[in-house]
């Protein structure tokens, strides 16, 4: 990409992006659809940028792969909205008592790695071994992981806030 393709794309994008969502919006009915479509587009025209550049009408290019993408992405939606018909609604949470509650709210304040971990581990039931092969890290990192996260969740869920007073209804998250 030579540095006048990229000023190309950026310019049409700083001049042209909200325009192409307004559009799509019309389209799609959802604003959050016509920005990910519009992205998207710009994304397939930063594959190309040389072809991209050539074009006589960028922005209506960009329109037709938007509104293109939001058509597919429409279509994928009723096929899956079918088969979920098929087979009937998801199953509700089964806990709702104020410990279970209270762990997945505390479970939300963990850095991302141990959350997942703890969450792979404890409600998914999978090995140490299985966790790190699926995060693509050691298995010393998800065993460090899963320790620190079950001394934080102890942490989060003995304070008052969260258990409605210290020392009532604590969570035993040892393993």
């Amino acid at each position: 990409m030579t540095v006048s393709d990229g000023d190309l794309i950026a310019e049409l994008y700083a001049g042209s992006f909200r325009r192409l969502v307004v559009q799509l919006y019309a389209v799609t009915g959802d604003l959050s659809e016509a920005q990910e479509a519009v992205q998207e587009a710009f994304t397939k025209a930063l594959v190309a940028p040389g072809r991209f550049a050539r074009l006589d009408n960028p922005e209506a290019w960009l329109r037709r792969v938007a509104v293109n993408v939001a058509r597919s992405r429409h279509r994928r939606r009723r096929v899956l909205d079918r088969l979920l018909l098929r087979i009937g609604p998801p199953p509700a949470v089964a806990d709702r008592s104020p410990e279970h509650l209270a762990l997945l709210t505390a479970m939300r304040d963990l850095p991302e790695g141990q959350r997942t971990a703890l969450a792979l581990h404890y409600l998914v039931d999978l090995p140490v071994d299985e966790i790190a092969a699926t995060l693509g890290v050691s298995a010393g990192t998800v065993k460090s992981r899963l320790s620190r996260g079950r001394q934080a969740l102890a942490a989060l869920l003995t304070e008052p806030h969260v258990t409605g007073g210290a020392g009532q209804g604590r969570i035993d998250v040892r393993s």
